[in-house]
């Protein structure tokens, strides 16, 4: 009999210490159930970014907002895409400064090459461009106004030479009224091209604040 006892006491304790590894309390479940899931979101990150000669750099094979839209892609796990101009802008510096300048005064919407396959699929766009002028280039307005991102969250990302992302977001929030515009990230242009290390870092920050 006391064998019996013994064997039926080791039993409970067995299936109690199951049950305590297994369950969670209400608190820890209701903190699984309200944290953000980026696992099943369909993320693209799109970006315009130019080659040729640079402020402060010289030229560029790579651009410099290309960089970093190839660092937070690969974070992310996100399909890319590169918005291309049908004209392509001029390599000069100082010829592209007058280009960008003129399309801005008249609010201009350069013709872009190709589109994005089957945009409906993504619930996420990573939004990337330089900043000319303290505003979008306008290419970026075109390839918006080509899609639709009506019930989509949008999150920007710059290249700038000091200027950081001014006013392009709220650009994005009119372009984009339909949309969710989350807080946007700006990296120097020098420091993509120089210093990967400090880009990675700062994505990466940047990362966490938004949940991924």
């Amino acid at each position: 009999m006391k064998k019996i006892l013994l064997l039926l006491l080791a039993m409970f304790m067995m299936s109690g210490c199951g049950n305590s590894a297994q369950e969670k309390s209400p608190v820890e479940t209701e903190k699984a159930l309200a944290a953000p899931s980026t696992a099943d979101k369909k993320i693209l990150v799109v970006y315009f970014s130019r080659t040729g000669e640079e402020y402060g750099l010289g030229n560029i094979t790579k651009g410099n907002t290309a960089i970093v839209a190839d660092i937070i892609a690969q974070k992310v796990g996100a399909d890319i895409f590169e918005i291309k101009a049908a004209t392509p802008y001029p390599d000069n510096y100082d010829a592209c400064l007058e280009l960008a300048k003129k399309e801005l005064e008249s609010n201009a919407r350069p013709a872009v090459v190709g589109n994005v396959d089957n945009f409906a699929q993504y619930d996420t766009i990573f939004i990337g461009y330089p900043i000319w002028y303290a505003a979008l280039p306008r290419v970026i307005l075109t390839f918006i106004e080509s899609n639709d991102f009506n019930g989509k969250t949008i999150i920007p990302f710059c290249t700038h030479a000091g200027s950081g992302l001014t006013g392009t977001e709220r650009e994005l929030k009119e372009a984009c009224p339909n949309s969710k515009v989350l807080n946007g990230l700006a990296i120097i242009g020098k420091t993509a091209q120089n210093d990967s290390a400090a880009v990675q870092k700062d994505v990466d920050a940047w990362l966490k604040t938004l949940g991924y």
